[in-house]
């Protein structure tokens, strides 16, 4: 009779204690989504011109330089003018290794040429993956009187994959600009 008790008793826990199995959430991936971008021409007093997203804030200097602002993704371009006299070579020296210092935290660096024999605007684009502190970095130039530089940069620590989808999106903006750019007499 002792023993029964004690079987009811584990048979009233056993079943008390059945519920609906807890199985894992299956991985799913963060779904941001931007606004299709729209462009207009940015025809800023210098010596060149390009269409800017509508999403970006522009902040210019006096020096030619501007900062592209995107608040709701939490990023920036940040773009500079310098005048060639007789330095090409230092300029370009300079872009390549601005973007090169990036190897440290990347992952892979991309470089892709950008030739527009029409327009004489040529460059590179390099396309940075990995936690470094610039997704994308851009030069262009006409090789005889105007060379253009340009950054992306996050607001926040570098995290790959939670920037990654900004990152492309910006690139894309960052792809308009160089195909856009135009210089002026």
């Amino acid at each position: 009779m002792k023993h029964s008790w004690a079987y009811f008793l584990v048979g009233i826990i056993v079943l008390g204690s059945c519920k609906e199995q807890v199985l894992p959430k299956p991985n799913a991936m963060l779904r941001l989504d931007y606004p299709a971008a729209e462009y207009k021409l940015l025809d800023a007093d210098c010596a060149y011109s390009f269409e800017q997203n509508l999403t970006s804030a522009v902040k210019e200097n006096k020096d030619c330089s501007l900062v592209l602002d995107y608040p709701s993704m939490k990023g920036s371009v940040y773009i500079t003018y310098k005048p060639v006299q007789d330095n090409l070579k230092t300029l370009l020296t300079d872009a390549q290794k601005l973007s090169y210092e990036h190897v440290v935290k990347a992952d892979n660096i991309v470089e892709q040429p950008f030739i527009n024999t029409e327009d004489k605007v040529y460059g590179m684009f390099y396309e940075v993956s990995g936690n470094a502190a610039s997704q994308s970095q851009f030069y262009v130039t006409d090789s005889t009187k105007h060379f253009v530089t340009g950054s992306l940069y996050f607001y926040a620590k570098p995290n790959y994959d939670s920037i990654l989808p900004a990152a492309v999106y910006l690139q894309k903006d960052i792809r308009r600009i160089m195909e856009t750019l135009r210089w002026k007499n």
